[in-house]
């Protein structure tokens, strides 16, 4: 081999080193091209996403008044408060009448054991103190004329009240459910 020709040879070295460097920034940029593309096609895709959702928000406050949806809530707070308070009295009403006469005494039991723990000795006091007035259903009447009710009369009156809780609540329902049906027609 001569000196021309290695000197061709590194020279072709030399250009081939340069151009290899030259593709692989290229590559480099080729792909940071690509990355700008694929966040720019995302954010297109955000920007009409938006869009539709502003239109959809546009389309319900159109048709939703917060005024009248106001009132439709207090109203269901409203009759929700008076349906928990005829859940209780019928609570209550089952308590009292289906209360067991033994309750009271274990209560009385136990409450003596932690009292007597804790060295208080209050027997004598709470024997000598005014009883609780007591349901007519729990236990005999104290009205004159009247007698103690049966179970007949009891399962009787706990089925009227039970029906009337059930009526209420479909009503209260059924009205709920139209204020809301009118309320989107409009």
């Amino acid at each position: 081999m001569t000196d021309k020709t290695a000197t061709i040879l590194a020279k072709q070295l030399v250009g081939i080193r340069k151009q290899k460097a030259r593709m692989l920034g290229m590559k480099g940029q080729i792909g940071a091209v690509k990355t700008k593309t694929t966040t720019m096609q995302a954010s297109m895709n955000m920007a009409q996403t938006m869009k539709n959702t502003t239109g959809v928000m546009k389309t319900m406050n159109k048709q939703m008044n917060p005024q009248d949806m106001a009132k439709v809530m207090q109203n269901f707070e409203r009759e929700n408060a008076k349906m928990d308070m005829t859940g209780e009295l019928m609570e209550d009403t089952l308590d009292s009448a289906l209360g067991e006469s033994g309750d009271e005494e274990e209560s009385d039991l136990i409450m003596n054991q932690v009292l007597d723990e804790i060295g208080i000795e209050i027997k004598g006091q709470m024997d000598r103190a005014p009883a609780a007035g007591s349901s007519s259903l729990a236990g005999p009447s104290t009205v004159r004329g009247t007698k103690a009710p049966t179970d007949a009369d009891i399962e009787a009156q706990l089925k009227r009240l039970a029906d009337f809780v059930i009526i209420q609540l479909y009503y209260r329902t059924y009205i709920f459910l139209v204020v809301i049906d009118f309320m989107y027609l409009e």
